[in-house]
């Protein structure tokens, strides 16, 4: 690569590291894992830089390489369905699956008196306290906005499983939410 071009790929890479990078963590749940996957992320980006640099989806790009990367290490370095697609099976046959969903909104008082970056910690530190096989698709669909049957294509398991999965996620969420997802003590000292 030319040195023009390199200067070209350090500023499109410091143009999308924090979006890659909060992606991944979002989806990993670990500062590290992330790390490593921005890392692949960018690599990549450099193999096709030369239509990168000019494409106007460079960012959409971006971003799937690195929910696609995210999944494909998480699914490589964890075994984390087993345990709970038992659970799911057993709920579904006991009807669970048909619950009423829980609405995502979070009351007003929660997070109001905060700044947008507080709120975005809090949120950021309660997402990683969620166990994974709840985070992750919870994240695709919130922050990814990937419908309930594309996760559960892209994850390789049931509609009904990912249906569970978010919604006991939601559950979960709201009394960290509330707690200011442990994020609170490094905001006020």
């Amino acid at each position: 690569m030319q040195t023009q071009t390199k200067a070209e790929f350090t500023n499109f890479m410091r143009d999308y590291q924090d979006m890659v990078f909060s992606t991944a963590a979002r989806l990993a749940g670990n500062d590290a894992q992330a790390e490593d996957i921005s890392q692949e992320v960018f690599i990549r980006a450099y193999e096709h830089f030369e239509d990168l640099r000019t494409s106007g989806t460079a960012g959409g790009w971006l971003k799937t390489v690195t929910t696609n990367l995210s999944i494909n290490y998480l699914n490589r370095y964890r075994k984390r369905w087993r345990f709970f697609s038992e659970m799911a099976q057993s709920a579904a046959q006991d009807g669970d699956a048909d619950a009423p969903e829980l609405e995502w909104a979070i009351p007003d008082t929660i997070l109001a008196e905060l700044s947008a970056e507080q709120r975005s910690a809090i949120v950021e530190a309660a997402l990683r306290q969620l166990p994974e096989h709840q985070r992750l698709p919870l994240v695709l669909f919130h922050f990814e906005e990937l419908s309930y049957q594309a996760i559960a294509i892209k994850l390789n398991v049931s509609l009904t499983k990912i249906k569970t999965d978010i919604r006991r996620a939601r559950a979960a969420l709201l009394p960290l939410l509330q707690n200011g997802g442990g994020a609170r003590d490094t905001l006020d000292g």
